[in-house]
């Protein structure tokens, strides 16, 4: 069966969009790494919030710009040598919590 670049186009354009983001705001994420970092991490990774979590863990969270950003930030934890835990998507109301929590 042969395939054609217009098949493709045509199928995408009956199904819609994969993924619709806004191009102007921001994503916010959370990477949670094993072990703890000193606070003087935030800016070799961009200034995010580092939560120095009760299980041995730090919570990184923020705006990223960009998918070349996020994957900076995860060539950083690479390079570094910590263990990635996970990576979730998160909302602007998390993020304040999280600024909220580090303040005390």
């Amino acid at each position: 069966m042969e395939h054609h670049p217009q098949d493709h186009d045509d199928a995408v354009r009956r199904s819609g969009p994969v993924l619709t983001m806004p191009n102007d705001a921001p994503l916010r994420y959370e990477l949670r790494i094993q072990g703890h970092l000193d606070q003087h991490w935030s800016t070799w990774f961009g200034g995010l919030a580092l939560i120095r979590e009760d299980d041995g863990t730090t919570t990184l969270r923020g705006a990223v710009t960009d998918q070349a950003e996020l994957h900076g930030l995860l060539t950083k934890v690479r390079d570094l040598g910590a263990t990635l835990i996970s990576l979730t998507s998160i909302g602007d109301r998390d993020v304040a919590d999280s600024q909220e929590r580090q303040r005390r």
